[in-house]
């Protein structure tokens, strides 16, 4: 049984000065508001809050979070309101709070009301994203405890978290929970899938695995010390459904799968990750294209490390993440690790936000219903993103399969109704041509030009193209209408 101790320990660690008294004033009241219940698992009802405080703390979430993870059940499940919250613990604890309530307050019964609450639940992001983060944890708790629900809602449970919210997850840079999400839902929607990978994984690769590990980390060790470099090396595996993926969207066997694991190196500062790299790349000849420089440009979530693959021993492809601890802590934790370390600085609700959410107040306003909106969201935002560099070094993250019409959309609407070609990786490149990580994209205009093609609605792939090249056909096919009715008039292109 999980205890408040347990939660301050954590909350402390993250932060000396936090405001314990509240902690356990939060926790005392949600016990008394919760008493004598229990959930389906047969575990008192507290459990669960503060189980989502704990994993809240465990991302580095702040105390105004944490607080609210223990209390976010309170207004829906017990005789205590949102007035009563806020009178014992302030407004912004309250509006966080009312946030979930919101989210959690339209049940599944039927795709109409469902559809609407996920739609309640991205325009609560846009508002203050400390509210999904809260979501997630209450998320990952429940499907930790999803065995003790009927097979048909613990179905519809994982089908939606891994179309939903992991998805989130990741685009937030939240990769801890996003992981576990994925693993569980994997177990729960494809079994058998799942019991035979977790056996190549766990058993009968484990052992071998691990004394390659071993081995790479003695012979990187000595040369780091010998440099002075201060350092900690950790494996890092990667996650089954992940493994899982991969075999399904590349048709490989799990043999054929080389980076089901890397190490990572953690160093104490920036120039270190670099002298680490070449050090490296001294040991062991590096793999051709597989280095990635995303401490010099980092991913547009805040992703930063440098990635490089090599012939380690015995000819072994190995990849490493070198980067410093504050890096691991942000790719781990994603945006509530930004907050924890940017804290003094900035409010967290005041925080700047991914521009993904802007891609989705842009579905919102767009489409004439929830289940349009849910489709445009599921296929354009949550889709698998790439990242490609503009002749600027900016970084730009589109939807996958995306073409150069979509890259010149992204940058601005002129561009995109001007662009007449592309060059991709300095090569002449077709408008349809389909996009990949890394890729350096450079847009040729024509000023002149009047319009989008309308056959690029044919190919485009992001919400964004696709919404500007009809909005300028209709505009166009307007006032052709308007000019055929009054001769000589003109269209103000200003």
């Amino acid at each position: 049984m999980l205890t408040i101790e347990q939660v301050i320990y954590k909350v402390k660690e993250n932060d000396p000065k936090a405001d314990l008294d509240l902690l356990r004033l939060a926790y005392d009241f949600t016990a008394n508001a919760h008493k004598g219940q229990k959930r389906k698992s047969g575990e008192p009802y507290i459990q669960h809050a503060l189980h989502t405080a704990l994993i809240l703390a465990q991302i580095k979430a702040d105390l105004i979070t944490v607080v609210a993870g223990i209390l976010h059940d309170v207004p829906e499940d017990t005789e205590f309101t949102l007035e009563d919250v806020e009178k014992n613990f302030g407004k912004e604890i309250a509006t966080l709070v009312e946030g979930i309530t919101k989210l959690s307050k339209i049940k599944y019964r039927g795709v109409e009301r469902y559809v609407e609450s996920l739609r309640k639940m991205f325009l609560s992001m846009a508002q203050d994203l400390r509210v999904i983060l809260i979501k997630f944890a209450d998320r990952l708790h429940n499907l930790r405890t999803l065995e003790a629900l009927p097979e048909e809602k613990q179905q519809r449970i994982a089908r939606e978290t891994l179309e939903i919210y992991a998805p989130i997850a990741g685009l937030l840079g939240i990769w801890r929970l996003k992981w576990q999400m994925e693993d569980i839902c994997f177990k729960f929607l494809y079994p058998e899938e799942f019991k035979k990978l977790e056996f190549k994984y766990e058993v009968e690769k484990k052992v071998e695995r691990n004394q390659y590990i071993q081995k790479v980390r003695n012979i990187l060790t000595k040369e780091l010390n010998d440099a002075g470099i201060n350092h900690k090396i950790e494996g890092r595996f990667k996650h089954l459904f992940s493994i899982y993926r991969k075999m399904q969207n590349k048709d490989r066997k799990f043999n054929e799968i080389y980076d089901v694991f890397a190490l990572r190196i953690l160093l104490d500062n920036i120039a270190d990750c670099y002298r680490t790299l070449g050090i490296v790349h001294s040991i062991w000849k590096p793999k051709t294209n597989r280095f990635k420089d995303y401490i010099a440009l980092p991913k547009p979530n805040g992703y930063q490390s440098l990635h490089t693959t090599v012939f380690g021993p015995g000819g072994k492809p190995t990849e490493f993440q070198i980067r410093t601890h504050q890096m691991n802590e942000e790719a781990l934790y994603g945006i509530s690790a930004h907050w924890h370390y940017k804290q003094k600085q900035h409010d967290p609700a005041e925080f700047k936000q991914p521009r993904w959410i802007k891609e989705i107040l842009d579905a919102q306003r767009s489409v004439a219903n929830s289940h349009d909106f849910i489709k445009q969201v599921k296929f354009d935002v949550f889709r698998d993103r790439i990242f490609v560099f503009s002749p600027k070094g900016d970084v730009y993250d589109l939807s996958e399969g995306s073409t150069p019409v979509d890259f010149a959309y992204a940058v601005h609407t002129d561009i995109g109704h001007q662009c007449v070609g592309s060059l991709v990786n300095d090569k002449m490149s077709t408008l349809d041509r389909e996009l990949h990580n890394g890729d350096l994209v450079e847009i040729i205009i024509d000023k002149k030009r009047k319009g989008p093609n309308r056959d690029w609605l044919k190919f485009v792939k992001t919400h964004r193209a696709r919404s500007k090249i009809k909005q300028s056909i209709n505009e166009t096919s307007r006032f052709e209408n308007l000019k055929k009715l009054i001769p000589g008039v003109r269209r103000n292109t200003g």
